[in-house]
């Protein structure tokens, strides 16, 4: 899944993400959206509002502007526009926000574990991760929360509500995501045996010399 050229690109690379995620368990119903930044120009797309993500079509996505004005396609946006579009207002290199509710990543945070971070997949995609406490769906303080963490982290878990993963493309936001759950799945079955402490060996990431 290579960068996308034309808005038309944007939109299918979406769809298939859209798709992809809730497949995967990672959302259910109307849940999540999705966006990615529109080439050439200083707006995105977003979901539209009540849209399932298995179900979209061209015609479910809105086009905003980063001041917040929608100027075309479907008229009415998610509710999460401004997640989306504060974040990309704090991270000019993000393209691309998929913001799902992967259940074992809220369910580790909700009991009060850091998700950690123990294959070599996990530290090369997700890095680190941000957490944010408990904000009202939709709200400035949720929006202006998650682009605050966003500026040290690709990997943010909303509190009892979901995450956000960024990336440069779309294609690499969605990896971001699925590698955030796994290592949330992996943290859980350690728990579940007691351990508590195991994570990747410090000082030997992608990269580092010497692992």
């Amino acid at each position: 899944m290579g960068p996308a050229r034309t808005r038309e690109e944007l939109v299918d690379r979406l769809v298939e993400v859209g798709a992809s995620a809730v497949a995967r368990g990672l959302v259910l119903a109307s849940g999540g959206n999705l966006s990615a930044r529109l080439p050439g120009t200083a707006g995105f797309v977003v979901t539209a509002a009540g849209t399932w993500l298995d179900r979209l079509t061209p015609a479910d996505f809105s086009v905003v502007t980063l001041d917040g004005a929608v100027t075309g396609g479907a008229p009415r946006p998610s509710t999460e526009w401004r997640l989306h579009q504060r974040t990309y207002r704090a991270r000019p290199d993000v393209g691309a926000v998929v913001h799902l509710h992967p259940q074992h990543a809220v369910l580790v945070d909700a009991l009060g574990h850091r998700i950690r971070l123990i294959t070599l997949d996990h530290v090369a995609h997700v890095r680190s991760v941000g957490v944010v406490p408990y904000l009202p769906t939709g709200s400035d303080e949720l929006a202006d929360a998650a682009a605050e963490a966003a500026r040290a982290h690709d990997c943010i878990v909303l509190a009892h509500h979901g995450c956000s993963a960024l990336g440069p493309d779309v294609g690499t936001a969605y990896r971001r995501a699925l590698n955030l759950e796994e290592a949330a799945v992996a943290t859980y079955r350690a728990l579940l045996l007691g351990d508590t402490t195991t994570a990747f060996p410090a000082g030997h990431g992608p990269g580092v010399h010497g692992g």
